[in-house]
């Protein structure tokens, strides 16, 4: 659905999220700030001796005129609200965003523009989330911010569905757009076409994609790898296209009308994502590199600087000069975007007064608080249940949540039977004519589905968590993990609470065979700082495992869940401990005891998942030969490595014989065995079979493990 207004004008009266920010202005003034910023960021990387500064000259006109026509933002609150999102894809250009933030006087000075590149600045080489202020994800691996700006656009989407469900399109306070600047290189990398296929099925009116069509990388022209009709590709994912060619007359005209013209007619869009494919040169107007791969990824030197500077205009002897009127001029854009406030404070103030209920759900999720009846939502399991997948039993702690947190959310990658990731009779996160017979739902809806496009998940779980208010989580096999990997190394980098459901975790899913079997894939994920894995061992320790997830909100986590059922372990027996201390990453599950009644452990087992009933079976054994044997479950090593030493050393006291058991690759557990203990392991690939004859010709079995322990304890 499209507006009647075609001619867009900003309104100061209403509150109109289909509106740029002010009618288009471009006067000189403009031009000599734009151009002044070209040449400050040619200075910045001069100074440094490294950076990008071809697009930053290039991009200057296009983010002037997102940030002083178009978006709604604060320069004084990065946090506010009603602001447009901006992402940055190519975060290689970073300087296009620094210029913009220093002119609007939004945290960053020209001392900031001259540490570009440097330890401890504010104007790192790619944009840092956390780093800098109005830095909305971390953009350095091409791609990946585009593909999470479609996250960006769930989460807007969801919010006010929870929030502001029944005001009409682009008049609430919880309406906002999602502006992204994407290069060659972003539409090249595989992840933002899975995530622009998904976001043209998933109708996302909210973003709008400016590509900067120049033709270059760094192997210069790009007619040696990507010469697809990328407009027509756009259109076959139903966005919105429109072109505009600065080269269109032969002389290079930088039609800053037109573009304006083009992302206004954007935001009038509200059923379709937008992409606006601007021809621009590359490097424009540096005199002999402009338009070629020299001026990608280097700094000019000091010829070509000043023939850039003279070219526009500047002194050549002048670096990291601004006059002060420009400078005044560029910052009144805080003026304007008081002026918007006013209007959008009386709207949000009159929405919570006609939402009361919603409105205190609003100041929860803004203060990050948990539901007051959290803690006792969570199911507990017995014995009397027999066994269960804990990949089910993660099902059912969803459900249990389902009305607790309606922040809570998320999806399989095509894979929800499986991965048990859907809350019962919750709708889809779709677009009504999207509804099939399996499912039903609409544009507000709770479940969502990625299709098979693992790698794009990932991105976009980033995009909704770092919205702030809603908490995703994305699913799919264990062994697809492999796909997630980028998206799921920049939410550790930027301390995301992004949660990762990977099920099937071990050759026990049994019959697909080695190509769906992890075998190096715990490892390999632990080895991510900032990561937290956590792989239970039975029903109740998924229970806590979920609760400690979602109390916290500084880093991701990845939950490994089987597909085979599991025995809940019977803790009203004296023997076995409470699952609460999975939260302490790894706990005495079984403790020892010896012929005088002591606990001191003779040997200590030590697993995680499927395998911690091995341990617990051949504890017994042990035990029954007088070594007071020890079971340790150790779900999560990274929230066991975060205890004191004292809590560490009483579980795992040093100088006992440790021996862990898991279905994996033993690296890593040097550091809890030690140097006399050993693991039970596997080194290979699996096979193709039923997952009882997988353990046990792999030698994962209680009998391996008591075997193991005897030769060591006797040695």
């Amino acid at each position: 659905m499209v507006p009647s207004s075609t001619n867009p004008t900003a309104s100061t009266t209403v509150l109109n999220r289909h509106l740029p920010a002010r009618e288009y202005v471009y006067s000189d003034q403009d031009q000599r700030i734009v151009d002044t910023l070209r040449v400050l960021a040619a200075d910045a990387v001069e100074k440094v001796g490294s950076g990008h500064p071809g697009t930053a000259f290039s991009l200057s006109p296009v983010a002037w005129q997102l940030f002083q026509n178009v978006m709604h933002f604060d320069p004084t609150d990065q946090h506010w609200q009603g602001r447009d999102r901006f992402i940055l894809s190519p975060g290689h250009t970073s300087l296009t965003l620094y210029l913009q933030l220093f002119a609007a006087g939004a945290g960053l000075e020209m001392e900031d523009l001259k540490a570009l590149r440097t330890w401890g600045s504010k104007t790192p080489g790619h944009p840092e989330y956390g780093d800098t202020d109005h830095v909305e994800i971390t953009t350095g691996p091409l791609g990946q911010g585009l593909a999470s700006a479609v996250g960006f656009a769930f989460d807007q989407r969801r919010v006010r569905g929870l929030l502001d469900p029944d005001a009409p399109v682009g008049t609430s306070p919880f309406d906002h757009h999602i502006f992204v600047i994407a290069s060659d290189g972003d539409l090249q990398e595989g992840v933002t076409s899975e995530a622009s296929s998904l976001a043209g099925t998933q109708e996302l009116g909210n973003l709008i994609v400016i590509w900067d069509d120049n033709k270059i990388s760094i192997e210069d022209d790009t007619d040696i790898a990507f010469t697809e009709n990328v407009v027509e590709r756009y259109e076959a994912y139903g966005w919105h296209v429109q072109r505009i060619d600065w080269l269109q007359t032969g002389d290079y005209v930088e039609d800053t009308k037109a573009l304006y013209e083009a992302i206004a007619n954007a935001k009038q869009e509200s059923d379709k994502p937008s992409l606006i494919a601007l021809r621009t040169i590359i490097g424009w107007p540096s005199p002999t590199k402009q338009d070629t791969g020299s001026i990608h990824g280097a700094k000019l030197g000091a010829e070509e600087l000043a023939g850039l500077k003279e070219v526009l205009g500047f002194d050549p002897q002048e670096h990291f000069v601004m006059d002060d009127d420009l400078l005044d001029h560029a910052r009144t854009v805080a003026d304007r975007s008081a002026a918007y406030r006013k209007i959008w404070d009386e709207s949000y103030q009159s929405w919570r007064v006609n939402n009361p209920q919603r409105a205190e759900l609003y100041d929860r999720l803004v203060a990050g608080e948990l539901p007051a009846d959290f803690d006792s939502a969570f199911p507990t399991f017995s014995a009397a249940d027999g066994n269960m997948a804990t990949r089910a039993a993660s099902g059912k702690v969803l459900n249990a949540l389902a009305d607790v947190m309606p922040e809570l959310w998320g999806g399989s990658a095509d894979l929800a039977g499986s991965n048990n990731t859907t809350m019962s009779k919750e709708p889809s996160f779709l677009p009504v004519e999207r509804q099939t017979q399996a499912w039903s739902g609409h544009p507000y809806g709770r479940t969502l589905h990625f299709g098979i496009r693992e790698h794009a998940s990932g991105s976009i779980i980033n995009g909704i968590n770092l919205g702030g208010l809603t908490r995703g989580y994305a699913g799919t096999f264990l062994i697809f993990s492999d796909y997630m990997r980028p998206a799921v190394r920049l939410s550790a980098l930027m301390g995301v609470p992004s949660i990762f459901v990977w099920t099937h975790d071990s050759i026990g899913l049994g019959e697909d065979g080695p190509t769906h079997q992890p075998i190096e894939h715990l490892a390999a994920l632990r080895a991510i700082p900032n990561l937290d894995i956590v792989r239970p061992a039975d029903a109740n320790e998924v229970a806590v495992a979920w609760k400690t997830i979602l109390s916290q909100r500084q880093r991701p986590s990845g939950l490994v869940l089987s597909r085979q059922g599991l025995p809940i372990f019977d803790r009203s027996q004296d023997a076995f401990r409470s699952a609460e201390d999975v939260a302490r990453g790894a706990y005495i599950l079984v403790e020892a005891t010896n012929d005088d009644g002591e606990t001191v452990p003779d040997v200590v087992l030590i697993g995680t998942g499927s395998e911690v009933q091995l341990a617990v079976e051949a504890r017994e054994t042990l035990q029954s030969q007088g070594i007071a044997t020890r079971v340790v479950s150790a779900p999560s090593l990274e929230w066991f490595d975060a205890q004191d030493d004292s809590y560490r050393s009483n579980v795992l006291p040093e100088h006992v014989l440790t021996v862990s058991i898991e279905a994996g690759i033993e690296q890593g557990w040097e550091k809890y065995t030690g140097s006399h203990g050993h693991s039970v392991s596997l080194e290979h690939y699996g096979a193709s079979a039923d997952y009882q004859t997988l353990f046990n010709k792999f030698g994962v079995t209680t009998e391996a493990l008591v075997s193991k322990v005897q030769s060591l304890y006797n040695a």
